[in-house]
């Protein structure tokens, strides 16, 4: 059974009949620097106690599966049965819907005011059982500033399944009064000297993942699909736009340094490391796509300092593609066998996992959320001047395609004499096409689009290709340095794909004029 729970996009205005919260991780090792925070210490101390929770589900954990969380919660004397169901939570910042009551000895959900939800609940009331809990100590504070009143929740525990446990150490950030861009702001200042990172895995998911009742790890979290509709405002599109990027972007750092299986050792799957940077180039790409309705200011910051962290991680995605697109298959027609290509092998591994390890150390958690949380407020901290304006978001969205497809004829008429730096430029203007693509998908007729498409992944990908070759023309003859057996396998290797690159790169081309003669989808 699925069910779905309507929510509102969280923006700058109030949000009733939800809780809306922004969660951020903490290292235990920094609870002491917290405590001393001026903005910790001036908050209004409400109450300080320990809380157990015990959740609830069916054996086959139906109520998870539907993304709603029970749980019978103990502070002091006090029982309160508490449902909430999952929301999408960006840079931390989450509105969910809960319904919390006094416990009466037995469940009653009479006061779950979604109809779906209480049914459900009520349908599976004989089969719930306790799952998972979790046990902490709750310090609570008030702070207030300019009619925003937020509670600052420091949790500190661990989370029981059976006989495994977890630690526990968060703050939650919980909105009183006030908007949602409050609990960001109070946030980005707690983190200027605070390592905190927003983090979008409640005590339940965690607890799921802990007794078994959700995998232990998602892996790589990939870019998800455009859900934009026709009549929002052009500054609302790109926020929910954004916001999507973000979770991408948050995810796999989350991935790259605390994925239980990486332990942040060479080893760590490095997919985690390029959907990081697919996520921030698609975030670029957005603010160069709408950035007519945007202030300049914003654009020309977020870009800079956007393309300064990806820029931090290109050298360990460079590495993998050579190893894995460029050497392998050469490997694989010579055989295991081939003394200098074992050698070069081993040399490009240990650049690697050089490289990896590089990466990782860039990869800082709290600079990371401080960068996170700054674009945040950024991001909801932006005027929408055309909120009024009916079909302002369809009339740029063809403006911006056809400038991005006119980049691309350009590129394409510089590129025709096969010069590698051309065909890079070409490639780029493609890629922005693509993503820009992507992004207004819902405003367009899909089978249009999927056509569209199609030939464009085509001209991608054998501009990548060549792109790949080029960045090993460029980095093995400075690996093989003077050993002889390495350049010999260099040249190898490079002359191997030499033939390929030549017949790439006039399907390249051809397939790049073929689609700027198919009439565009938005032009439909």
């Amino acid at each position: 059974m699925s069910l779905e729970i309507q929510n509102r996009t969280i923006d700058n205005r109030e949000v009733d009949n939800r809780e809306v919260e922004l969660k951020l991780s903490l290292p235990p090792t920094a609870l002491a620097a917290l405590r001393q925070h001026p903005l910790f210490v001036a908050a209004v101390l409400l109450s300080s106690e320990a809380v157990e929770s015990t959740y609830y589900d069916t054996p086959d954990f139906a109520l998870r599966s539907c993304g709603i969380a029970l749980r019978l919660r103990r502070a002091g004397d006090i029982w309160q049965q508490t449902v909430k169901c999952a929301a999408p939570s960006t840079g931390g910042l989450a509105a969910r819907p809960e319904w919390e009551q006094g416990w009466g000895g037995h469940f009653d959900f009479c006061g779950v005011t979604d109809a779906r939800v209480r049914t459900f609940l009520v349908g599976n009331a004989a089969r719930l059982t306790p799952v998972f809990n979790t046990r902490f100590h709750r310090e609570t504070r008030c702070h207030s500033v300019d009619g925003a009143r937020i509670r600052l929740m420091l949790d500190t525990g661990e989370i029981l399944a059976g006989a495994r446990r977890e630690p526990l150490c968060e703050l939650e950030l919980e909105l009183d009064a006030g908007a949602p861009v409050d609990l960001l702001r109070l946030a980005e200042q707690l983190a200027v000297a605070l390592p905190l990172f927003p983090d979008d895995r409640s005590k339940a998911a965690r607890g799921y993942r802990l007794c078994g009742g959700a995998t232990s790890a998602r892996g790589p979290v990939r870019a998800e699909a455009a859900a934009i509709g026709r009549k929002q405002t052009p500054v609302a599109a790109f926020r929910e736009l954004a916001e999507s990027c973000v979770r991408q972007w948050q995810a796999n750092v989350w991935g790259a340094l605390c994925d239980p299986a990486s332990d942040t050792n060479p080893d760590t799957d490095p997919e985690y490391i390029h959907q990081l940077r697919v996520g921030l180039r698609r975030l670029r790409a957005l603010l160069r796509l709408f950035a007519p309705v945007l202030p300049e200011t914003f654009t020309a910051i977020w870009r800079r300092r956007l393309g300064d962290n990806a820029r931090t991680l290109g050298g360990a995605r460079d590495l993998d593609v050579l190893c894995d697109v460029v050497l392998a298959p050469v490997q694989a027609a010579c055989g295991a066998d081939h003394e200098g290509l074992a050698r070069l092998s081993a040399a490009l591994e240990t650049a690697r996992g050089a490289a990896r390890m590089e990466a990782l150390r860039h990869l800082d958690l709290a600079a990371q959320g401080r960068l996170l949380l700054a674009f945040m407020v950024a991001l909801h901290s932006l005027p929408d001047a055309d909120a009024r304006r009916r079909g302002a978001l369809a009339a740029l969205v063809a403006r911006r395609l056809d400038r991005a497809r006119s980049r691309v004829a350009k590129r394409l008429e510089e590129a025709q004499q096969g010069d590698p730096t051309r065909l890079h430029r070409l490639r780029i203007a493609c890629k922005q096409l693509r993503y820009g693509l992507d992004f207004c998908a819902p405003l367009l007729r899909r089978k249009a689009v999927m056509r569209y498409l199609k030939t464009l992944v085509k001209v991608q990908n054998k501009l990548g290709y060549l792109h790949d070759v080029e960045v090993a023309r460029q980095r093995l003859p400075a690996l093989a340095g003077d050993v002889p057996e390495l350049a010999a396998a260099a040249a190898l290797v490079l002359d191997w794909h030499a033939p390929c690159c030549r017949k790439r790169c006039k399907g390249a081309l051809r397939n790049a004029k073929a689609l700027l003669a198919e009439t565009p989808p938005w032009q439909r």
